[in-house]
């Protein structure tokens, strides 16, 4: 006999279903993209490997580019990640690469096709393509890991960028700090990047994210250029050019314009497990910068709803511990934090 009791409990069942397709349909029109430097694949921290994995599940990340994958000992990081979330019922897809690439990528949603444009042994760093389909649209990402030598952001402070070594005097003047940024070809590689992604069909959404071994033009500014060492200089940084043109967006500086009061310092990123020593390459400096980045364009609707920066909430500056000092918003990590640059959590919505 239908009575007010079952009516309740129909209410109740077709509230939890609604709610549940809600929730199904909300997550089908975002994407959560984590871009993470390992630092040797986790090797560099006590249980890094594992922690890599918990970042990943505690973030909610639907796709993952990594830079500094190794391939150890011709082992396969893809796969050996892949189980490693499967083991917590994380269930993701990715393809192995040639044991040279330095990049990698995941998703929660199958590759469609993959190929690599580098190997790290090119010396314009590591660039891996991937694309997938999500709700119907076509996305193409782009790993990228630059070459890390020709450092020339450490010029101004007083650092040689290919030596580590201290120099004599700081230098201020841009032309040179340009030539000897040149010398690691990395604009070479975003310029590729461009070329090949202006190849795609007109609709597919584009993101290109990693480790650039460089800074932005967006940071370097008139209103930083008496900040963080800088020395005077406002230095128009290639990469960031060429991508701006381009019209690829940085959603980090889309959400946070202000270099100032949000610098978003990616590297050097304090890490608890382990010694100064390996965080502070420029020790009389402060050479804390943005060098890790999440760029997109579209030509559909495709916007930045949020922007994480994921790492401890602590930098390294003058070969020290440095607290916080800015408005920069963390997620802090599970526990173990398996690197020594901050990673980026975007979630795109459409």
């Amino acid at each position: 006999m239908f009575n007010i009791f079952n009516l309740i409990k129909l209410i109740i069942v077709l509230t939890l279903v609604f709610i549940g397709k809600l929730s199904f349909s909300q997550q089908k029109n975002q994407l959560k993209v984590l871009q993470i430097n390992i630092w040797q694949e986790g090797t560099m921290v006590p249980n890094g490997f594992k922690a890599i994995a918990d970042e990943i599940i505690d973030k909610k990340a639907d796709v993952v580019l990594f830079s500094e994958v190794r391939n150890y000992n011709k082992t396969d990081f893809v796969q050996r990640i892949l189980q490693e979330l499967k083991s917590t019922n994380a269930v993701y897809h990715g393809i192995s690469s040639e044991p040279s690439l330095d990049v990698a990528f995941i998703s929660k949603f199958p590759i469609k096709d993959q190929q690599a444009l580098y190997g790290d042994t090119s010396k314009m760093g590591g660039v891996l393509k991937s694309n997938i389909q999500v709700n119907g649209r076509n996305i193409t990402f782009y790993a990228v890991h630059l070459d890390y030598t020709n450092y020339a952001c450490y010029l101004p402070r007083g650092y040689d960028g290919v030596t580590w070594k201290k120099l004599d005097q700081p230098i201020v003047v841009v032309d040179a700090i340009l030539e000897a940024n040149r010398k690691g070809r990395r604009e070479e590689a975003i310029k590729d990047i461009i070329q090949d992604a202006n190849k795609e069909n007109k609709d597919e959404t584009i993101i290109i994210a990693g480790d650039f071994n460089e800074p932005s033009h967006l940071d370097w500014t008139s209103a930083t250029k008496n900040l963080f060492d800088h020395r005077g200089t406002v230095v128009p940084w290639d990469c960031s050019v060429l991508l701006q043109a381009s019209g690829f967006v940085d959603s980090f500086r889309e959400k946070y314009p202000n270099p100032v009061k949000y610098p978003g310092f990616t590297y050097p990123s304090f890490n608890k497990d382990v010694g100064m020593e390996k965080l502070a390459w420029a020790p009389l400096a402060d050479d804390r910068d943005r060098i890790d980045y999440v760029y997109y364009r579209t030509n559909i609707p495709f916007h930045v709803s949020e922007v994480n920066i994921v790492g401890p909430s602590e930098t390294v500056k003058y070969g020290k511990r440095q607290n916080p000092d800015s408005q920069d918003k963390f997620l802090l990590p599970v526990d173990v934090w398996p690197t020594d640059h901050k990673a980026l959590l975007v979630t795109f919505k459409f």
